[in-house]
């Protein structure tokens, strides 16, 4: 009998054990850091500075709901805004007219690259540039027109994509038909190529909802703050945070909805290809 016998080889984790393994290891990490948070977070310091009642209260009775209402207001306008304007620029860039491709473009890829709150401002001041130029439903037409040709520019080339995705072959039966290109465009073409786009541009209300934010550089009266402008003052003259905790609840209030609404009809999609 030999002193030495040969070593088994080891077996190796198939890949679905090795999948499951860092899989456990993650969640393991993740309780640690969940645990090391609740032993070492100041619960009662963190109700005080976030979640005071009395300025919860405060907050809910002293003008919150129209805060609320201005900013579905300021989101709904620019949307509607962006959207026509984003419909004319996609068109604009599938044209066979070289020099409406060539002003799109430039449209497109200038507003994409400017951040909106630099427009906002650009806007705030339009009236010292120009004395006496005041925009329809001020405060609103200013803001409706400012995010509006921003989110335009994305909306563009979502729109402008929805198009492309119909399928030619049936622009080519309307021709055929007789049918002239600009009413093909409008009865087959646009309305296909909204249905195929609507989910992200359900995404672009979402972060229309969140850039609503940014009007407070317009320096606003009390009856037109947004949630956030609302908050802010609340909580700088309380000192405390819980004011902007509940605005932005609120902008939850508005953004999970239209979150949940993008995954359904993405999953509806889904199913029908």
């Amino acid at each position: 009998m030999t002193t030495t016998q040969a070593a088994v080889p080891r077996k190796k984790l198939s890949p679905r054990k090795r999948a499951q393994r860092v899989r456990w290891a993650q969640y393991a990490v993740l309780v640690a850091l969940l645990v090391g948070a609740v032993l070492t977070i100041d619960g009662a310091q963190v109700q005080r500075v976030f979640f005071r009642l009395d300025l919860v209260q405060i907050t809910l009775t002293s003008g919150l709901p129209r805060a609320f209402l201005n900013t579905i207001i300021y989101t709904a306008g620019a949307f509607v805004f962006g959207l026509a304007l984003g419909t004319v620029l996609a068109l604009m860039r599938l044209s066979q007219v070289a020099p409406y491709r060539w002003l799109a473009s430039i449209y497109i890829e200038f507003f994409r690259g400017v951040p909106a709150l630099i427009v906002l401002l650009a806007f705030g001041l339009m009236s010292v540039a120009f004395p006496g130029l005041r925009f329809p439903l001020d405060p609103y037409g200013t803001v409706w027109t400012a995010l509006g040709i921003v989110s335009a520019a994305y909306m563009a080339e979502t729109i402008r994509a929805g198009i492309l995705a119909v399928p030619k072959g049936q622009v080519e039966a309307a021709r055929s038909l007789g049918m002239p290109s600009g009413t093909a465009m409008r009865r087959i073409v646009l309305p296909q190529a909204f249905r195929i786009i609507t989910p992200p541009l359900t995404n672009e209300l979402i972060l229309l909802t969140k850039d609503s934010s940014l009007v407070y550089v317009l320096g606003l009266t009390a009856s037109a703050f947004e949630l956030t402008k609302f908050g802010r003052d609340i909580s700088n003259s309380n000192g405390n945070l819980t004011p902007l905790v509940v605005a932005g609840f609120c902008y939850l209030l508005i953004t999970l909805p239209l979150t949940f609404l993008v995954r359904r009809m993405e999953a509806k999609s889904a199913k029908a290809r």
